[in-house]
């Protein structure tokens, strides 16, 4: 998977390589994961776009052909005079920072470049044709924590407190895959967890992430909450580990759970350094910004973790 673009560049997208021939792949089967992360509810960005891709590698018919994929969108509502003053002044924990350190102070911060949540499009799209691939799997991903709170009836509340006093709040994504066959993944480097990992962290805003009863489950004595097999055909009492043993999925559903930060784009002002003065000085920021990315990084969790694991089926098949 290659990305390429920016939040303000004229369009991005993503190639992708290694796609088998025989699928069929028509803009139409994007449409319910591009809904899913559009912008909805009050507290989400104003920003919005068509997002309709331009599939490029399949044939008259839409069928894949077993060359690389590329899936385009085009940028339209760019308000890039909002992000020039942070070229000099950055936005505390935004990657504004790091990019004018990697690259240079010339670089284009507009909208975010290419840290920006708008990038994430194409990992959606990314996600859909790895779902194609995965016959038999089902995903279910729900939002479980806004700011702390679990009760999800609080949600909207949390998240609009947030929006009133000009900040932002976090969130936790919960994602189960079911259907997994037994066996799929390596010991160490190619363990399903590390792979998951490995492309979930792509997402701007991920800071952790947890299998099973993850760090709960290291309150725990051994004999509390170890998985006892119940049969032969190695079903287990119950799912501590997640699905997974030893970098191997156990037949048992993968659960998965991403903390996400809370938006470092906020309207409340802030005291942060200043290259142009040399100084501390207040920042507001402007622009179009989610009070909580949380609830539409839902389906780029789960457009990660189906190609974590459509990754690990390829390559299961090709060593079979």
């Amino acid at each position: 998977m290659t990305i390429f673009g920016a939040s303000h560049s004229e369009e991005l997208g993503v190639v992708l390589s290694g796609v088998p021939a025989g699928i069929s792949l028509r803009a139409e089967d994007f449409v319910s994961d591009l809904e899913r992360r559009r912008p909805q509810s009050k507290g989400e960005t104003p920003r919005h776009e068509a997002d309709e891709p331009i599939v490029e590698g399949v044939d008259a018919e839409g069928v894949t052909t077993g060359e690389s994929v590329t899936i385009k969108f085009r940028n339209t509502n760019c308000k890039s005079g909002d992000y020039s003053h942070l070229r000099l002044h950055p936005r505390p924990s935004h990657a504004d920072l790091t990019q004018r350190m990697k690259y240079g102070e010339e670089y284009n911060l507009a909208g975010g470049g290419m840290a920006s949540g708008r990038m994430t499009v194409a990992l959606v799209a990314a996600g859909v044709v790895a779902k194609k691939m995965l016959s038999g799997y089902s995903f279910q991903t729900e939002l479980v924590s806004v700011g702390g709170v679990t009760n999800k009836t609080e949600f909207e509340s949390v998240i609009s407190q947030a929006r009133l006093a000009g900040d932002s709040v976090g969130g936790v994504v919960e994602c189960r895959v079911s259907g997994v066959e037994r066996g799929l993944g390596e010991p160490f480097f190619d363990s399903v967890e590390s792979v998951i990992s490995h492309l979930i962290f792509s997402i701007p805003g991920v800071k952790g992430i947890e299998f099973g009863d993850g760090f709960e489950g290291a309150k725990s004595r051994g004999s509390e909450r170890n998985d006892v097999i119940i049969n032969g055909e190695g079903n287990t009492k119950t799912n501590n580990d997640g699905g997974i043993n030893g970098g191997i999925a156990n037949g048992n559903d993968i659960v998965l759970r991403v903390a996400i930060k809370p938006t470092p784009s906020i309207a409340k002002a802030q005291q942060t350094f200043n290259f142009e003065s040399n100084s501390i000085e207040e920042l507001r920021i402007g622009g179009r910004h989610d009070s909580c990315i949380a609830r539409r990084a839902m389906v780029i969790v789960e457009a990660m973790t189906a190609f974590a694991l459509a990754d690990l089926r390829l390559q299961q098949n090709g060593n079979s």
